[in-house]
């Protein structure tokens, strides 16, 4: 639907179209996933709660299926799947190393905005 997109549809390449369905459809399988694990959580049939348990695990399938496809079709998917999800650390030392690196730089005393207002910067 138009209407979900926030740019103008008709101006979005056909590969623009698939990566929001993509998205959009990895969005709405996790969004079930915690709908169906609130459910089991508080369920007091044990059967329905077995039920609904499969049922969450199948839409953890598809939200994983959908992953895979960005994956391999997103080269940027590819690089932080593996940097950050197919790991065995407890932390991500990528992300330590950046924030230290960043904590160690000076902070600039200005954003260079003033510039493109045609003051100081």
């Amino acid at each position: 639907m138009a209407s979900d997109y926030h740019e103008p549809f008709e101006e979005l390449d056909e590969r623009c179209r698939d990566l929001h369905r993509a998205l959009t459809s990895l969005k709405e399988e996790i969004e079930a996933v915690d709908w169906y694990q609130q459910r089991v959580a508080l369920c007091s049939d044990p059967s329905l709660a077995h039920i609904l348990a499969h049922n969450r695990d199948e839409e953890i399938e598809h939200a994983c299926m959908t992953l895979g496809w960005l994956r391999r079709n997103v080269p940027a998917w590819e690089t932080s799947l593996q940097r950050y999800v197919f790991n065995d650390a407890e932390t991500n030392t990528h992300i330590e190393s950046t924030l230290q690196k960043s904590a160690e730089t000076p902070a600039p005393k200005s954003l260079g905005i003033g510039g493109l207002k045609g003051g100081p910067s």
